[in-house]
């Protein structure tokens, strides 16, 4: 495979070398980048999921033209123009893995059957920005069968499937997004699902906050009339509840996130399964005797931690939270400080949801041939623009694998530059994405048809009444029986029959 070898400069000329633009270079979004120098957008809105300074024509799919999607003109079936993916033409297979994926996502398939005869979403105009795959089709879909008018974006500029979004977008939904987009592409694809002649979006679902804080920042009359705000990551809900504490939240919002159908299924189960197959996709390398440093152990730290002990490694655990330090340590982790090991690990695991947590100092410590990830919903973990310096040469490798070399010869691996390593670089399985799908259109259903009243302006988590509902859809999957309480042994707990079986304040 042939590799390419550049140097980054902060100078040039914009025909010969890529300029970096870094993020206090201002650009008004309104002004239309050429092809050459559509590279990035100022980031004067939001620390979005989008800080990157390199092109990403190179990670789209070779087999496509480098015409950006904004340049061509398409139509789906029925005529219609309003959307912006890769290319149209690839509906029939994004159709057939959107099939594959209702196979495995039997509650949002059950809620579909028993909600479509009610339409508990009538009228619901809801605007999304989350990663577009076949699973998020899945529910998409559904939300439009319960009623909802849909238009979506992109939350992560490299884990959208084209051929999904063409499916989509043949099936008459507004979808703007590609895989490879540049940063400008991503703030104008979010733009474009909410800047509408005379649409009004009344209910927002967000992954990361880009879409609430663009509607805030860009959009303020328009924010005021939203109904409800449904935030499924860590990022996005520290954003929501900033606002709320800066009172300046003037929508109810539902933090999904913290339900324990995301935190327990979705972080951890999902996060056991796709790292393995986000690093054995990109590097190919073998897991046993490897020395790993897995820098969090919160559901998704617990997660990463679990698989890569069962394969061999040995794993190391940063941790600021003395809770979560001790439970890393009972289940057999040795608790470092990152500059403890930094020099003899040889892969390095973001899972925190905070900034800098790899600095430039950690990265020029490092070993020779380190991978470098993020599992972490934004790509702030590690300071991958510390590397966009003359003195270090990056290679491509291959898709989403960048060889980021030393002047003394060493280099480091780094991953989907320091974005989610799993939607990226792999794929996350289906089962465990229907939980918190159904969550997600639950959250919706719930805000949308809650009276006046019931929620003020302030961040809720969801009853839990809900999670236990999304639970037992997913059960006859297994074909799993629940034991039913007597009417004594219900008095004796003191509760009702159908639940909710546990108070809030339980930890699972």
């Amino acid at each position: 495979m042939r590799s390419s070898k550049k140097k980054y400069i902060v100078s040039g000329s914009a025909g010969v070398k890529a300029q970096i633009q870094f993020a206090d270079q201002k650009q008004e979004f309104n002004k239309r980048p050429t092809k050459i120098g559509r590279r990035s957008l100022s980031r004067s809105i939001s620390q979005s999921s989008t800080d990157s300074y390199s092109s990403a024509a190179s990670y789209t799919d070779s087999s496509d033209d480098e015409t950006s999607p904004r340049d061509k003109q398409q139509k789906n079936s029925k005529g219609s123009s309003d959307f912006c993916v890769k290319n149209i033409k690839q509906a029939e297979f994004g159709r057939r893995e959107i099939e594959i994926a209702e196979q495995e996502m039997p509650a949002l398939m059950a809620l579909r059957k028993r909600a479509q005869g009610e339409k508990p979403l009538a009228g619901a105009k809801i605007v999304g920005c989350t990663h577009i795959t076949a699973q998020t089709a899945v529910l998409m879909e559904t939300l439009g069968a319960l009623g909802a008018q849909c238009r979506w974006a992109a939350c992560n500029i490299y884990s959208t499937l084209n051929e999904v979004a063409a499916a989509l977008a043949e099936s008459g939904f507004p979808v703007f997004a590609w895989k490879g987009e540049s940063e400008d592409d991503f703030w104008w694809c979010i733009d474009r699902c909410v800047n509408v002649e005379g649409w009004q979006p009344n209910m927002i679902l967000d992954d990361g906050g880009d879409l609430t804080h663009w509607i805030y920042k860009k959009y303020p009359n328009m924010f005021k009339k939203i109904k409800g705000i449904v935030e499924e990551s860590v990022t996005g809900v520290h954003r929501l509840y900033q606002l709320s504490k800066a009172g300046k939240l003037c929508v109810p919002a539902m933090n999904v996130n913290d339900s324990v159908t995301k935190q327990k299924f979705d972080n951890l189960y999902c996060c056991r399964e796709s790292i393995l197959d986000g690093l054995k996709r990109t590097t190919d390398m073998m897991f046993g005797g490897k020395q790993v440093v897995v820098c969090g152990y919160g559901e998704v730290g617990k997660g990463c931690c679990a698989a890569l002990k069962a394969m061999g490694s040995i794993v190391y655990v940063t941790e600021i939270d003395p809770i979560c330090a001790l439970q890393a340590c009972m289940d057999g982790f040795r608790l470092v400080k990152l500059n403890e090991v930094i020099r003899q690990v040889d892969i390095v695991i973001t899972c925190t949801g905070n900034k800098n947590v790899v600095t430039r100092e950690h990265l020029d410590r490092m070993k020779n041939s380190c991978i470098v990830c993020n599992m972490g919903h934004s790509n702030t973990e590690i300071d991958v623009a510390s590397l966009r310096t003359p003195e270090l040469t990056w290679e491509r490798v291959r898709s989403q694998v960048d060889h980021v070399i030393w002047p003394d010869g060493k280099r480091i691996v780094l991953l989907a530059e320091g974005r989610l390593l799993n939607l990226s670089c792999s794929t996350v399985p289906t089962f465990v994405l229907s939980i918190t799908a159904t969550t997600q259109a639950l959250a919706l259903i719930e805000l949308y048809n809650a009276p006046e009243g019931r929620y003020k302006q302030d961040v809720y988590l969801l009853p839990k009444k809900m999670d236990e509902y999304v639970a037992s859809l997913h059960l006859p999957t297994f074909d799993a029986h629940l034991t039913e309480l007597t009417d004594e042994q219900a008095k004796y707990l003191g509760l009702n029959k159908n639940g909710p079986f546990k108070p809030n304040y339980y930890r699972y």
